[in-house]
This record gives structure tokens, sequence and C-alpha cells, in this order.
């Protein structure tokens, strides 16, 4: 499921690939100390906005090259891959980057910088674009992976990170085109509080399992707090809300049906 949170004014935040480095391993997420934000959708993806006029809208005049991004090696092939996704799904709507940034809300100097693959694509970048393509986090990130597989161990689930909000994602499920359901677990540092303005797929169906510490959850008008081994399941058409707020960190598990 896509997470949209906001970053904080003049602070930059990366969304980064781990890898876990055993069965033992977790991934935490980093600088918790700031806690006690309020993720909102309806900023510009995480990344200032910046005005100025436009040389041109056309398609092919922003669709990224690769080969420059990659130069030298320096970059995850998967952020690589992911850069030339996003491109691809503007390029396969027909849309230019003024209309996919009417669309969803982000600038369009933002939109070109992520598909050339200058920047790392925060969860509300992503999250956005999964609800303007009809896509969870998951579909897409699994689009990228270069070859799916039926089994993945638990040292190689792929894991992102948005260290400023405190919030951790592991892709539990094996990647795979034309499979619905999917398995997350997601971790939120004490303090950290994310909103999302509307799902990526209206009427997708949500099961919270929740793993350990409570979090405090908002679908619509209710609100729920969730304890360790309880489970709440609705359906998602509008915006939600979760919340810890600690003293421990909260780890669930979310199966989404689409």
């Amino acid at each position: 499921m896509a997470r949209s949170v906001v970053r904080a004014p003049g602070a930059v935040r990366r969304f980064r690939r781990l890898r876990r480095t055993g069965a033992a391993g977790r991934a935490v997420p980093g600088r918790t100390g700031r806690t006690g934000r309020t993720g909102r959708a309806d900023g510009p993806g995480g990344v200032s906005r910046e005005s100025g006029p436009c040389s041109s809208s056309r398609i092919w005049d922003t669709v990224p090259n690769m080969r420059d991004v990659a130069e030298g090696g320096q970059r995850d092939p998967v952020d690589v891959r992911l850069a030339a996704r996003l491109a691809g799904l503007r390029a396969e709507r027909g849309w230019s980057l003024d209309e996919l940034a009417r669309r969803s809300g982000v600038s369009r100097s933002t939109l070109s910088r992520a598909e050339r693959g200058e920047i790392s694509p925060t969860t509300s970048l992503l999250g956005k674009l999964c609800a303007v393509h009809g896509r969870t986090m998951s579909q897409l990130l699994g689009e990228v992976e270069e070859e799916p597989a039926e089994l993945v161990r638990a040292a190689d689930q792929t894991v992102w990170t948005d260290e400023s909000a405190g919030f951790v994602r592991r892709s539990v499920s094996p990647p795979g085109t034309g499979l619905r359901a999917e398995i997350v677990e997601s971790r939120l540092a004490p303090g950290a509080d994310l909103a999302y303005d509307a799902p990526p797929v209206p009427g997708m169906e949500q099961h919270i399992w929740m793993l350990d510490g409570t979090v405090e959850i908002t679908v619509g008008d209710a609100t729920h707090v969730l304890r360790a081994g309880d489970c709440l399941r609705f359906r998602l058409r509008g915006a939600t809300r979760f919340r810890c707020a600690g003293p421990q960190e909260a780890r669930y598990a979310v199966v989404v049906l689409p």
C-alpha cells in the first residue's frame, strides 16, 4: 500500500532500498528523533516546487536517457529501472508532464527529475503516482524487479525506508504480475504519523494484522487502536491515517486485495 508523507520544509527525504543481512536481521527507521509529524498527501511529493516557464510539454522531450542516469554505475539498478518504468507509464497513457502534474498534484520539475533518476522517490511521490496509475506500491515495485520468483527468502525481500517519517516497508510477497493478493510488513517509529488522502485503487480490501506495539488507524470517520494480535479489515475508499504514539515501535502486516 502506498504511503503518503511530506517532508519538513528544507529537508530532503530520500527513499533508500535496503537488503536484509540475514533472516534475523531487522531494518529499522533512522533519524527517529523526527517524530510527531503529520504527513499530508496534498504536498508536492516531498520535494519543493519550482516555478518558471516550461520549454516544452511533449512526452518525447522528457523521457530520460537511462544510459546517462546509470553512467559510472553509481546508482542502484532498481532505482534506474523504477525511473524508466515511471516514464513508461506516463508514455503509455499519452500524457505530458504537465498533464501528469495536474492529475497527481506533484510539480512538473519533480516528475521530470524522478523519471530521469535524478532523485530517489519518497513515499509521498510514489503514493500519488500509484494512485494516478491504479497500482499498489508493491505492484509498481514488482514491475521493476529483474525476474519475479515464486519464493523470496527473508534476506532477499525488498525493504524501503523513509527515514524522516520513521516508516519502513518490507515487501513480503514475491513480486508477480497477474496475481492480486500481497503481504507487506510495515514499521512505524514512536511518534510517526502518516496520512493518506486517497487509496491507490479505490475499494481495495485491506487486512491489518498487528504484530508488535500499538498503532492508531483512522479509516474515514472511524478510529481504531490495534494492539499485538488484533486484526482490522476494511475496504479503502477515502482518507486514512496511521499513528504510532509509542513508546515502542509499531509493527504490523498488511494484506492487500486490489
